[in-house]
């Protein structure tokens, strides 16, 4: 038989055996789509974490005051201040491989404007917060030195709350809003970053200068730092190295004996990052090994479809050869 006599009886089969022909082609589909899909799903867990972190900043530290020993039991990161404004200097001066360092404080507030007000979070920075974090000004402009030397009542707003207060398409540069009793005039957007990690809106937040929240917003000045310090390293390489410098620093100025415990915790968002970017790709591993069963299961089906169509036809297969 030549090849097109060939297909024209595969052909007439398929067509003699309309059930059993689409359930050979249902168990391969079924065994190809398993695999795409729990592979497709496995790669989108890996880049959710990966734009996750990234939102998050590069090369980041975190220190928190807290997480020491008193009276048996440990307290949490920011139970207990003990991070100094000095602290924060000596952090920019005196370590390695540092390129921006950033305080931040922050409170709930209410905010007010045309009628309109807001619940949200109001956090006090600094320029180098936005260098650390990587996100840029979509309008308007960024915190300048000015800004802080002078305590200026200046605010850059998140799009969630101009949406709420303005308007999804308003133009919100030059208005006044009033976070409590205190107004402050819009001088710029922050850029849309979305859902952080734990599920809260980033961009629902107004930021202003560090120096006019501790004077109108903290409620008295005081020498420790009532919130978190950003650090970021010159490098991902050397974040490792920067942890290990400000854990000495601080133990030197806070003057912690080698058997005593940190009243401070550095966190390395790097470390963070390694670790979900762990879990996800044992996620696709098993998401693998669960497309892989169906994709045997649907080959074992086309087997046993196989098997008994050339069974059943052994006579007329024998009979062909012969003649």
């Amino acid at each position: 038989m030549n090849p097109l006599q060939v297909i024209a009886v595969a052909f007439r089969a398929l067509i003699s055996n309309k059930m059993r022909s689409f359930l050979t082609a249902l168990g391969v589909v079924i065994g190809v789509a398993a695999v795409i899909a729990m592979t497709a799903i496995g790669a989108g867990a890996r880049a959710r974490v990966d734009k996750t972190f990234e939102s998050m900043g590069s090369n980041m530290l975190v220190v928190h005051s807290g997480s020491h020993r008193q009276g048996g039991p440990h307290a949490a990161a920011g139970s207990q201040m003990s991070l100094t404004w000095d602290d924060l200097t000596a952090l920019r001066e005196q370590v390695a491989n540092v390129r921006y360092v950033a305080p931040m404080l922050s409170k709930q507030v209410q905010v007010m404007a045309e009628g309109q007000n807001w619940a949200t979070t109001a956090q006090g920075t600094t320029a180098d917060f936005f260098a650390i974090r990587n996100w840029p000004i979509a309008q308007g402009r960024g915190f300048e030195p000015l800004d802080l030397d002078s305590g200026a009542k200046v605010a850059i707003v998140g799009k969630t709350v101009v949406s709420n207060l303005f308007g999804a398409d308003a133009e919100p540069l030059g208005q006044v809003i009033r976070l409590g009793n205190v107004p402050f005039v819009i001088i710029g957007v922050a850029a849309e970053k979305g859902q952080a990690g734990p599920g809260g809106d980033q961009d629902d937040t107004v930021f202003v200068p560090v120096t006019t929240y501790r004077a109108k917003l903290q409620g008295g000045l005081t020498q420790f730092i009532p919130g978190m310090v950003f650090v970021s390293a010159v490098s991902q390489a050397a974040t490792a190295s920067v942890k290990g410098d400000i854990e000495a620093l601080l133990r030197a100025r806070h003057r912690i004996r080698p058997d005593t415990q940190d009243d401070f915790t550095v966190r390395n968002l790097s470390d963070m990052a390694a670790a979900q970017a762990e879990g996800a790709a044992t996620l696709t591993a098993l998401l693998a090994a669960i497309a892989l069963v169906s994709l045997v299961v649907g080959g074992i089906g086309v087997m046993n479809i196989m098997l008994v169509s050339v069974t059943e036809r052994t006579r007329e297969i024998g009979l062909r050869m012969s003649v």
